[in-house]
């Protein structure tokens, strides 16, 4: 029965590319602008089915009758995105990755399968809050990235914004074992979702790719340390190996001037055609306009120019049950240190801190602007219970026992009771609620 399902699928795909393809075919006879000539004024469509040269089709054809003779695992890392991909659309896509090297395409797809067999064991983690060891928002305030709404040419469009990532924060809520299975999870659950939402919607969507918007605002050189550099690495080598060719094109936004010093050498380390799909704009009106001819108005976010609602709304709605907002600071603990946040008349809090400091620090939480008050937190003592390691995660502490209400300036202060000459990480997260 699983067979049969399979073959079934298989005739399925078929259907969807409008029959079966052949060599005529693959090489643009019948298809709409396709062959060679295309390719010369549009080196996008280099590889893509309806524009293979003969020598292309042939390592095509050789390559589809391999797939057919290998076990399930193998077939399941080519479809990654589910048998609704279609056959020649998937297969193709793992080809140009190649370059139609037929021995390299069967290497890439045989790493690909061991790359993703542990991740695949767990079903690509499903419960992205045990992964990460925190809520989705708090981990999006420290690093917010989101899809939001297609593409003219059907690809889902995602926003990253790592000008705003903020590793020491990152650090004190989760490890970068966490962030990689979430990673899985995104690519996995979220992304070939969208993907096979929108050919439900339009089966003429064949090339499951994505539309990335990279938005540098508030980047620092500072930020460009190993340590962020690392999580951005080891994204990027999943994506790389198992799910090639998926970027439709890249806007880098708001870079700062130093960035393109970076970006010359960023684009040594990527195949020109790679390359050729970035753009790097750093001007507001030029990248609106770029933008807006790639994205419908009614698709791109209106911090983006489009008139669809904008980013932060977006992230908000990963707020867990009644939390109006996430509002964190961190802490760089010698000695003594603090950080304040106002609350509203209509708003109560609780405060919760995360750490992986190896000295343990006590809070204290005051009203900021009432010298003589008692404290809300006294002494809270801080402690982080875990090991050291890479893999370890850090500890979460709510030190509030109840919510606290506005109108009120909030002060928390914190002394370590490790050596006054480190400086320990605490992060500070205020959970802000409309009162009942």
């Amino acid at each position: 029965a699983h067979a049969h399902a399979h073959a079934h699928a298989h005739a399925r795909t078929d259907k969807m590319d409008d029959g079966p393809w052949d060599k005529a075919k693959l090489m643009g006879q019948g298809v709409a602008g396709g062959g060679q000539e295309a390719v010369k004024s549009n080196p996008m469509l280099w590889g893509v089915p309806g524009h293979l040269t003969s020598d292309e089709a042939d390592i095509y054809a050789r390559f589809k009758a391999e797939v057919e003779k290998r076990p399930q695992d193998i077939k399941d890392t080519i479809y990654s995105f589910g048998l609704e991909e279609g056959e020649v659309w998937a297969l193709c896509r793992w080809l140009r990755a190649r370059k139609f090297v037929y021995d390299d395409v069967i290497v890439m797809i045989e790493e690909a399968t061991k790359t993703r067999a542990e991740a695949k064991k767990s079903n690509f983690y499903p419960n992205h809050e045990d992964s990460l060891g925190c809520g989705l928002s708090l981990y999006y305030a420290q690093y917010p990235q989101l899809y939001s709404g297609v593409s003219k040419n059907g690809a889902p469009l995602f926003i990253s914004k790592p000008g705003i990532l903020n590793v020491d924060a990152v650090e004190c809520i989760t490890t970068l074992d966490g962030i990689v299975k979430f990673h899985w999870y995104i690519m996995m659950h979220d992304f070939a979702n969208r993907l096979r939402e929108q050919k439900k919607n339009d089966p003429s969507f064949k090339r499951f790719e994505c539309t990335c918007v990279l938005d540098l605002s508030g980047l620092a050189l500072s930020q460009l340390n190993s340590r962020t550099l690392a999580i951005i690495k080891e994204q990027a080598a999943i994506d790389s190996i198992c799910f090639p060719e998926t970027m439709s094109k890249m806007f880098i936004v708001n870079g700062p001037r130093f960035f393109g010093a970076t970006w010359t050498i960023i684009k040594g380390w990527l195949d020109p055609r790679t390359a050729s799909k970035v753009e790097v704009i750093s001007d507001r009106k030029s990248w609106e306009k770029k933008l807006l001819d790639a994205v419908d108005a009614h698709q791109l976010p209106s911090d983006y120019g489009g008139t669809a609602i904008s980013t932060d709304i977006t992230l908000k709605k990963e707020m867990p049950g009644d939390v109006k907002r996430i509002q964190s600071e961190i802490i760089g603990l010698r000695g003594h240190g603090s950080c304040s946040h106002k609350i509203g008349a209509d708003e109560q809090v609780s405060i919760t801190v995360y750490t992986k400091a190896s000295a343990a620090a006590k809070m204290t939480v005051v009203d900021g602007s009432n010298k003589g008050a008692p404290p809300f937190v006294n002494n809270f003592i801080v402690k982080h219970d875990g090991g050291s390691t890479a893999a370890d995660r850090p500890t979460s502490t709510e030190i509030t026992t109840e919510r606290i209400n506005g109108p009120v300036n909030l002060k928390v202060k914190a002394d370590t009771m490790g050596s006054r000459w480190t400086t320990f990480n605490f992060l500070v997260v205020y959970n802000v609620y409309g009162k009942k």
